[in-house]
């Protein structure tokens, strides 16, 4: 195994985040981010093999526990009855997105990454991963509310997209915007009323 200096293993992260939040993934070159830490290419090259390698590393974990988080989110919501189900709506509980929108300000250079930068990354379509575990999420609901005998309004699944997109969208554009942690709390929840209540008009039920 070569011997590794953590220091400066850190050191060409950090170059490389430069990089990335300056010209994009796609943008960035090892080159550059070499010239940046003060190493040479070959330097740069035996601590990271490419520099999706330097991204992943700048990204993974934070990504990785937050959708693993937001997956026990929803099968905790789907364990509750019906009646819990829909008083608790959306299904993000207010516990739940306290903690989400603080780890994402926590690490907010990786998740500012991976909204902002990561075209041509296996990131690229992480919105889109918690968009459709929230799907998923929406379609059993309405199942089991149609199972119930409940008189939903037919909702497509395009519409069903759309809808669960927003919540995510409306959640990162604080990272977009470099809102302050406090400000993008309060967004949040405010977005969340408003995504309940959207969802209680499109589907034809009360919300009382």
């Amino acid at each position: 195994m070569r011997p590794i200096n953590e220091k400066l293993a850190e050191e060409l992260l950090e170059a490389g985040k430069r990089e990335f939040l300056e010209r994009g993934f796609q943008g960035a070159s090892m080159r550059s981010i070499a010239a940046a830490a003060g190493v040479t290419t070959g330097a740069l090259y035996r601590y990271y093999t490419d520099k999706a390698a330097i991204f992943d590393k700048l990204v993974a974990e934070p990504a990785n526990t937050l959708l693993e988080r937001y997956r026990e989110i929803q099968m905790d919501f789907s364990t509750l009855t019906l009646e819990q189900q829909l008083s608790n709506l959306p299904e993000i509980s207010d516990d739940g997105q306290m903690w989400m929108m603080q780890y994402i300000y926590d690490n907010f250079d990786a998740f500012k990454l991976i909204v902002c930068c990561s075209a041509g990354t296996q990131y690229e379509y992480y919105l889109e991963t918690l968009t459709e575990i929230e799907v998923n999420a929406s379609h059993v609901l309405i199942e089991a509310m149609q199972a119930a005998g409940m008189d939903v309004q037919p909702i497509d699944d395009e519409l069903i997209h759309i809808v669960s997109s927003m919540l995510f969208n409306g959640l990162f554009e604080t990272i977009r915007h470099d809102m302050p942690r406090e400000k993008a709390m309060e967004h949040m929840c405010s977005l969340r009323d408003f995504y309940a209540a959207g969802w209680f008009k499109i589907l034809g039920i009360s919300g009382s």
